[in-house]
């Protein structure tokens, strides 16, 4: 089994869309998580707030510099995810194929990396960052 994240992104055409049938889309979409907690390939799934709600903190200078909104001209947002545990991609994709959206929106399909998997050539890293977390624990 491997982990998938359905992440949903939006428009603003699609995000008013949503907003004009917000109770049966909701009421679509809680009935999917009872279709997904039922085949036992249910994680989690969230939704975000108003991406004008965000900031956004770039680290491509000196100093971190803090943006309210979303990042720079934005046509697709990323408005919240499933995350579910099931046996393939192409599983992955058949379900976010049955989630309940409106025309317009769009969903991306990504498999999670394992805890034990690591870029190449950083496959040593894994006792080095344990390492570092432990360090670093209850640190904020």
């Amino acid at each position: 089994m491997a982990k998938y994240m359905l992440i949903m992104r939006g428009t603003d055409e699609s995000n008013a869309a949503v907003m004009a049938g917000f109770e049966e889309l909701a009421a679509s979409t809680y009935q999917f998580i009872e279709e997904l907690m039922k085949a036992g390939v249910f994680i989690a799934a969230e939704g975000l707030d108003d991406a004008a709600e965000s900031v956004v903190i770039d680290f491509s200078g000196e100093a971190p510099v803090v943006t309210d909104g979303p990042y720079g001209e934005t046509k697709e947002l990323f408005g919240g995810y499933f995350m579910l545990d099931v046996a393939s991609k192409q599983e992955a994709v058949e379900w976010a194929k049955r989630l309940p959206s409106v025309a317009g929106s769009k969903i991306e399909v990504r498999r999670v990396a394992g805890e034990d998997e690591r870029p190449p050539g950083h496959e040593d890293s894994t006792e080095a960052g344990a390492e570092s977390a432990e360090a670093g624990a209850g640190r904020v």
